[in-house]
């Protein structure tokens, strides 16, 4: 095949992928649009900087559930994970090895119980949501055993550096967004699609299927720690129940962002855009004055639409 083939049909795919996203996007822009009404201070360094500092926890554990559901799972345990992140971070950077000991641990803690969670998963053939269930009580219970109330340590540098008056949070984001990728340029990247769309005929077809599950896990218990090591940052010390919002929410954000929970149906650009117009909701929903409780209202109901639209429309699609 030639090189202007393999362009005009990689073209096309992407082209179809993100049909579906169009809305997606309008819908996102027109509340980023309000919000810089409500609020023109984004519009500044400093305000675009606390606005994706905000954003960037619920964007990277958005990532790490949409790396699941694409592969045909889901994740209860992400909340636990990034307390845990937290604690680790706040509890190690005081030692002899500092922040870089710090940042090693706590990827090294994401990685390896993302990846035995993985392990459980495939090779005893569980579901996940249950290993996962099971796990964020176990994860959780170690948190508190670490750090059974907020403190710890958190060097001031650090927390200057990643939640000051710089956009540092939206460049990390634009990096990780270039490693993941990079990440779908491999055989283990290509795997999560196929292996989360047919798993049987990526499996005939080469693909190690359980390897890929087993990775899709340790990447995103890498992601859900790193959260909890930039959330610990930004509120200069460790809390063993500050994750507990982000699993619902990043199950949310990846739906938002047209994820399917049966795998194969989505794209993460999906996802991370969906986390932004939960981000942005949340914020202008606030700014109109909105009650907390009108507020949870509201954004369950988005999600129910988010869901049922597109499956109305298909159903309306097929009858004619």
């Amino acid at each position: 095949m030639s090189t202007r083939s393999s362009s005009r049909l990689y073209g096309s795919i992407q082209l179809r992928r993100n049909r579906g996203l169009v809305g997606l996007y309008l819908v996102v822009a027109a509340f980023v649009i309000l919000y810089a009404l409500l609020f023109p201070g984004i519009l500044s360094i400093g305000g675009f900087s606390k606005f994706t500092q905000n954003w960037f926890p619920l964007a990277l554990v958005t990532m790490a559930q949409a790396l699941l559901m694409l592969n045909g799972g889901i994740t209860l345990a992400i909340g636990p994970l990034v307390s845990l992140g937290a604690v680790i971070a706040a509890t190690t950077m005081e030692g002899a090895l500092g922040v870089p000991g710090g940042i090693f641990a706590v990827a090294l803690a994401g990685l390896s119980i993302g990846a035995v969670t993985g392990a459980i998963v495939t090779h005893l053939r569980l579901p996940a949501i249950i290993v996962t269930l099971a796990g964020s009580f176990i994860i959780g219970g170690v948190a508190l055993i670490l750090l059974p109330r907020p403190g710890g340590f958190i060097p001031d540098w650090l927390s200057t550096t990643l939640a000051g008056h710089t956009p540092v949070a939206f460049l990390l984001l634009v990096v990780i967004v270039a490693l993941w990728k990079a990440f779908l340029a491999t055989p283990l990247g290509l795997g999560i699609y196929a292996a989360g769309d047919n798993p049987v005929g990526a499996f005939r077809s080469g693909v190690p299927v359980e390897r890929v599950k087993v990775v899709a896990f340790a990447l995103s218990g890498l992601l859900a720690a790193l959260t909890g090591l930039f959330v610990a940052a930004q509120t200069g010390s460790g809390d063993p129940l500050i994750g507990t919002p982000f699993t619902l929410n990043s199950i949310a954000a990846a739906v938002l962002g047209g994820v399917g929970f049966l795998g194969g149906k989505g794209t993460m650009r999906g996802a991370i855009c969906g986390s932004l117009l939960l981000s942005v909701m949340i914020n202008v929903m606030f700014f109109l004055g909105f009650p907390p409780v009108a507020q949870y209202v509201a954004q369950g109901l988005i999600i129910v639409g988010a869901v049922a639209v597109p499956e109305l429309l298909a159903q309306w699609r097929a009858r004619r």
